[in-house]
């Protein structure tokens, strides 16, 4: 795995994977004021547990058949006081819509992510962090 992060003259900053897709990188608005183009660092390293964790949950409904319409982590983090200011604790609420799957279905789904699959939220755990999940399911009918 290779990725390159570069600074030209200005933020933001832009990182380039291996194979040439971009993500943007801006100070957080208490650094700068309002007004970034991009997401902080920070902000995208909680993006990423979201993400890392619903690409799992995706695949195995999927696995089990299952029909998904829409799939939304919200995530809320907390951070330490002094630096560096590392996520302490984080929740997340994953919400889906399907016409048939069930919230025991959603519950396991997330649980195997959670526990076994998602390396990104295993190094957060692995710094301290404590993370916290629930689920709520929006049935079709």
């Amino acid at each position: 795995m290779h990725t390159t992060v570069t600074f030209h003259e200005k933020l933001p900053l832009y990182g380039t994977n291996a194979d040439g897709l971009k993500t943007l990188f801006d100070a957080s608005s208490d650094l700068l004021g309002p007004g970034g183009s991009a997401a902080s660092p920070m902000d995208t390293v909680l993006e990423s547990v979201g993400a890392c964790s619903m690409m799992d949950i995706i695949s195995i409904l999927k696995k089990m058949r299952k029909v998904l319409i829409t799939l939304e982590a919200d995530l809320d983090a907390q951070r330490a006081e002094e630096h560096p200011k590392v996520f302490t604790a984080m929740q997340i609420k994953y919400r889906l819509t399907s016409p048939d799957c069930t919230l025991a279905d959603l519950e396991k789904a997330v649980r195997l992510s959670m526990e076994t699959y998602c390396s990104v939220a295993a190094m957060i755990r692995a710094s301290g962090c404590v993370i916290t999940w629930s689920t709520e399911l929006v049935q079709m009918s």
